[in-house]
């Protein structure tokens, strides 16, 4: 399969949903559950399906997502293999910005003439899931189609976030409504139970076949579609309910676990989610590892702490008489003792300070990296690096829905301390 489908892995746009998470970093470079960040789904996917000639578009920020893919995947000289980062650019056809998915994709058509695939695989950067494309592969050659589209079962209060597909009963696309925002609009729309269930699913009230975001082009629908005037910016909004038309595209039913990380809250719930019994998401499944960078760090030193529905990541060191109860903590944080932790993400440190430099903050009465003695914190995500000093309480005591402040944002309820950010001793947020 390798051989006949090129990945090409879209990076997003500003990711301001996501914001502060995102002011110094694209979309796809945000760290999730403690080790690993978000572009290593999508890439650990298309390895794990045997499509490992990836491309991975970007434009924002792209400096740490760069160095973090050229850190973690390199393959055998012999097996043709490569994750390849294509950086927006000015060229003699194009000197804009990219001005939506299908844009982005056009303005590097040029590396996809250069290879021989068959097909070309668009997926995007910035979601929480596994799924094997060799299947999505399997349904775009069995019906001959020259689009295949995942589509994940939603109910219809889900569905103002989503493109929505109607299918007539061979599973090719009939329509396509992009994000619906009235539900008017919604009942031709509406997949009978039956249908979903001959797939071997159950509909449980969800009846609303979504887009994934997860396409699957035959080279020459590709070319076409993409050239074709007037020229298309967006797959969802212009390409897919212009193509139906035009060209035979299928629907690939997924009924796995699929997370859109795209919002603090989101973001929040899904890295929380991994602390639980029966996690929604593992990362080191049997149907193929999420593979990530390796830190070569020593296992996390814990103390006299109470630890309950936790991840803990290498390199950590836990004091004595801290509670850290349903929290992802990321690799080399530092916390100190008597902490109160609760249903937060600490998303850890790049480095550990020096002698020096620990010296050179107590002279200065600053905080050192990591979460100092007696803090309480709740229901926050702490960015990397940053510096929290003694008996803080980060609790959003105010109980706001959202605000910005000197070293804080305030999302959906969310208290996130953004990078490298000092919270000084005793401050109550």
């Amino acid at each position: 399969m390798h051989h006949e489908v090129l990945s090409l892995i879209l990076g997003g746009g500003r990711g301001s949903r996501l914001f502060p998470l995102t002011m110094l970093r694209s979309k796809p470079a945000v760290p999730i559950g403690g080790k690993y960040r978000l572009i290593d789904i999508p890439i650990s996917n298309c390895i794990n399906s045997d499509c490992n000639r990836i491309y991975v578009l970007t434009q924002f920020l792209s400096v740490s997502l760069h160095r973090h893919i050229a850190n973690t995947y390199k393959f055998d000289p012999f097996s043709r293999g490569f994750v390849e980062i294509l950086a927006a650019q000015q060229t003699n056809e194009a000197s804009d910005w990219y001005q939506g998915t299908a844009d982005a994709v056009r303005q590097n058509i040029r590396y996809v003439h250069e290879d021989r695939c068959r097909d070309v695989l668009i997926l995007s950067g910035d979601q929480l899931y596994r799924m094997d494309y060799r299947q999505l592969l399997e349904t775009h050659r069995e019906t001959k189609a020259d689009i295949t589209i995942a589509v994940l079962p939603v109910s219809a209060d889900k569905t103002p976030g989503f493109g929505l597909v109607r299918l007539d009963d061979s599973g090719r696309v009939a329509g396509f409504l992009e994000k619906p925002q009235d539900q008017d609009q919604l009942p031709p729309y509406h997949t009978p139970d039956e249908w979903i269930e001959r797939r071997g699913i159950q509909p449980q009230g969800r009846n609303y076949l979504a887009s994934m975001g997860i396409y699957l082009f035959s080279r020459e629908a590709l070319f076409h579609l993409l050239n074709a005037p007037p020229l298309a910016t967006d797959f969802g909004k212009e390409i897919f309910p212009r193509s139906i038309h035009t060209h035979r595209v299928q629907a690939h039913l997924f009924d796995g676990y699929w997370e859109d990380v795209g919002t603090v809250k989101s973001y929040h719930e899904a890295n929380l989610a991994l602390t639980a019994d029966d996690p929604p998401f593992v990362f080191h499944a049997p149907e193929g590892l999420i593979y990530t960078r390796m830190r070569y760090l020593p296992a996390a030193r814990i103390k006299a702490a109470r630890v309950d529905h936790c991840l803990i990541s290498d390199g950590c060191v836990v004091g004595d008489g801290t509670v850290i109860s349903r929290c992802v903590v990321g690799v080399r944080t530092q916390i100190g003792r008597n902490v109160t932790l609760n249903n937060s993400v600490i998303i850890g440190a790049d480095r550990y300070a020096s002698q020096a430099e620990l010296a050179e903050n107590q002279r200065r009465s600053l905080p050192n990296l990591g979460v100092g003695d007696g803090t309480i914190i709740d229901n926050a995500i702490l960015d990397k690096d940053c510096r929290i000093g003694a008996h803080c309480q980060i609790v959003n005591k105010d109980k706001v829905k959202n605000a910005e402040g000197k070293n804080f944002v305030v999302r959906e309820g969310i208290v996130v301390i953004p990078k490298g950010a000092i919270v000084l001793d005793g401050t109550v947020i």
